[in-house]
């Protein structure tokens, strides 16, 4: 195995446990592989975009059930 393969293999693991899914991963290689960095850092910016768009919308989750934890113990 190459050095190239094994730095490939260690950014498509590293996409992988960021959770982007097969097709973003090729897209992301691909563009790699082509010299297109500013289109593979506007893939990354998207992504991340999307997990904290997610991630506050579970935070505000988190504050519903916090709130309700919370007056359900001051009423007891």
């Amino acid at each position: 195995m190459t050095e190239r393969t094994k730095q490939e293999q260690a950014v498509v693991a590293n996409l992988a446990d960021a959770g982007c899914d097969k097709e973003q991963i090729e897209q992301f290689m691909d563009f790699l592989k082509s010299g297109r960095k500013e289109a593979g850092l506007s893939l990354l910016a998207e992504h991340r975009r999307f997990l904290l768009d997610r991630y506050h919308a579970d935070q505000k989750k988190i504050d519903c059930l916090d709130y309700l934890i919370y007056k359900m113990n001051e009423n007891q």
